[in-house]
């Protein structure tokens, strides 16, 4: 990378920079700031001044020291050797820095993105002489058992492939191929940079009609998330925002995972480090690292590099939706991103909006959910990218700037609730403030995969719950003895649904995980009882003895006791409630 001086240090103040005598720079570009070269990015250009922000601390800059620039943008390098690597915000890969200066990470310190040495067995699929565009596959390379790495032609490039190396082991940097375009012979590496501020180009948008399965019943079958959508988990602190999108990564029927710590304590981002490779991937047994990117960015490290982390990891997300490939992005949470901008913000003396954070808070949120999607690649292909973001709001204030703001550019809101963690009931995600816009987007593949009464039984079951909270507000003022039967089986087939259906323990084996058939016959039972249960009610059979029926205790245990490969067991069990309730409602025929 070439360097020039193109300024002097004026004004220091934290992470934020001026610089005087800035005639030759550009927007965004990438500089490197002192003799210690540390990383930053022009986010200001007036006159011959500039306004640099760094991604590395600025202890022991001093006035007219050198800022030199690049003429590139702050960009991440693309290509095999991503799959399993933790970088940090500025995709620097820790586990290299840890290696080069020990424990804590020096000043100016930098190692490749991508290793320079390794050989990946490259193996073309496109022949010599083949008319070549932006986003085609050139070739192909095995990065993990799971993960075929396809070899894009980086965007802008279009022309015709005049030579192709045969199938052979390369480095990153080797010339692949050399390609003739209008404007002279450009030559392609297995590598490609792209500018991270900047989202990659697809052919067009397609409709979210295929739902993001995880396994967590809760989410599939009350607010389910489209493949290529965005949905924003708020939660105070202890609510578990971070598990449910460690349940998601681990059980979700994406094809890769990036997952971006963004400004969360240290030794939470320790225990994802250490845990994720631990995890087994249920789908091959194998490590969970072998379709994972992780981006460590913990709160103790410079607050504008927490900022450059989404934008980081959602570029990284595009390439591999570039490539064919369904791709789910834990942003963990989009509030320490956003107090990124509120310090950055602060320091260059810009006025401030509500709660300090800046005017274009909103602007900057939608710009990160809008890169989500469900795309037809540039190559032809389709693949998505769907956005998750945690939002950690103050107290558990959702009606805080940054969790408003969010709820403004996502179409799914899993809301977490204090009482339900506190009374131990994970997911602690509310029925009651959670919704999803894509309810009828994704009917048709559950009713096609799980049954034409998927909609109707969702419907009847959310009704439900809307009911018994009413009826819990009168059983507070009156107690439940003045409700008829009829009201108080409502909440009686509610707490069970509570406890058999939404109530989920990721510490189970069997429990871990639902698959969309096991989903709905839970549902389906736990509904036959309530249908068939206020029928018999109506003919004079006692809340009493609808309670005291003995498979109503197998009903509410068979998360634990019904394996995802048995449903010819809900099979049994919905037969024995039937013959149980016949056997009822006879009596008082």
């Amino acid at each position: 990378m070439k360097e020039r001086i193109i300024g002097q240090v004026k004004r220091v103040n934290g992470p934020v920079i001026e610089a005087l005598g800035v005639t030759d720079a550009q927007m965004l570009e990438l500089v490197r700031v002192g003799e210690a070269r540390l990383v930053g990015e022009i986010i200001k250009l007036s006159g011959d001044n500039a306004i640099i922000q760094v991604y590395e601390d600025t202890t022991g800059l001093a006035p007219l020291d050198n800022i030199y620039g690049t003429d590139m943008p702050l960009s991440v390098e693309l290509g095999p050797g991503l799959i399993g690597t933790i970088y940090d915000g500025i995709q620097r890969p820790l586990t290299d820095l840890y290696s080069l200066s020990g424990q804590y990470i020096e000043r100016g310190i930098t190692a490749e993105s991508l290793s320079r040495s390794k050989r990946w067995t490259f193996i073309p699929l496109v022949k010599p002489g083949a008319s070549l565009k932006g986003g085609m596959v050139l070739g192909k390379v095995q990065e993990t058992s799971r993960i075929e790495h396809r070899i894009l032609v980086p965007p802008g490039i279009n022309g015709q492939l005049k030579t192709l190396v045969p199938e052979g082991d390369y480095t990153v940097e080797e010339p692949i191929a050399l390609v003739e375009t209008p404007d002279g012979e450009v030559s392609l590496t297995m590598m490609q940079r792209w500018p991270i501020r900047i989202p990659r180009p697809v052919t067009e948008r397609q409709p979210l009609n295929l739902p993001l399965i995880t396994g967590q019943r809760v989410i599939d079958t009350l607010f389910p998330l489209a493949k290529g959508g965005t949905v924003a988990i708020p939660g105070g602190f202890g609510t578990g925002k971070t598990m449910t999108q460690h349940a998601i990564a681990k059980w979700c029927d994406a094809d890769i995972i990036v997952y971006i710590g963004c400004g969360e304590r240290g030794n939470e981002m320790t225990d994802v480090l250490t845990e994720f490779p631990k995890l087994i991937d249920p789908r091959t047994g194998k490590s969970l690292m072998e379709r994972t990117l992780l981006i460590a960015n913990t709160s103790n490290m410079p607050v504008s590099a927490r900022e450059a982390s989404i934008y980081t990891g959602v570029t990284l997300a595009e390439y591999f939706r570039d490539q064919g490939y369904h791709v789910a992005v834990m942003a963990d949470s989009t509030s320490r991103w956003a107090e990124a901008l509120r310090e950055l913000s602060g320091r260059m003396e810009e006025m401030p909006a509500e709660e300090g954070f800046p005017a274009y808070l909103p602007t900057r949120i939608a710009e990160f959910y809008e890169r989500a999607g469900y795309m037809e690649t540039l190559s032809g292909q389709t693949g998505s990218v769907s956005i998750i973001g945690a939002v950690s709001p103050p107290g558990g204030d959702f009606s805080e700037p940054v969790t408003q703001h969010t709820k403004r550019f996502v179409r799914c809101f899993w809301g977490l609730d204090r009482q339900l963690a506190n009374a131990r009931h994970y997911p602690a995600i509310s029925w009651l403030e959670s919704y999803s816009e894509y309810l009828e987007d994704v009917s048709s593949f559950w009713e096609e995969k799980a049954g034409p009464g998927w909609s109707s039984d969702r419907a009847e079951i959310m009704e439900l719950l809307q009911k018994e909270v009413r009826l819990q507000q009168v059983v507070k003022l009156v107690g439940p003895d003045a409700l008829p039967d009829s009201q108080r089986f409502i909440i009686e087939v509610c707490t069970l649904f509570k406890n058999a259906f939404l109530q989920q323990n990721a510490f189970d084996d069997v429990d871990r995980y639902s698959t969309v058939e096991k989903q709905m016959r839970m549902l389906s039972i736990i509904l036959t009882y309530w249908r068939r249960g206020s029928q018999a009610i109506k003919r004079g059979v006692t809340l009493v003895k609808l309670k005291r029926i003995k498979i109503l205790q197998e009903i509410v245990k068979m998360k634990f006791t019904v394996s995802n490969e048995a449903p010819a067991d809900f099979d049994r069990l919905q037969a024995r409630l039937e013959r149980a309730l016949d056997q009822l409602e006879s009596i008082y025929a």
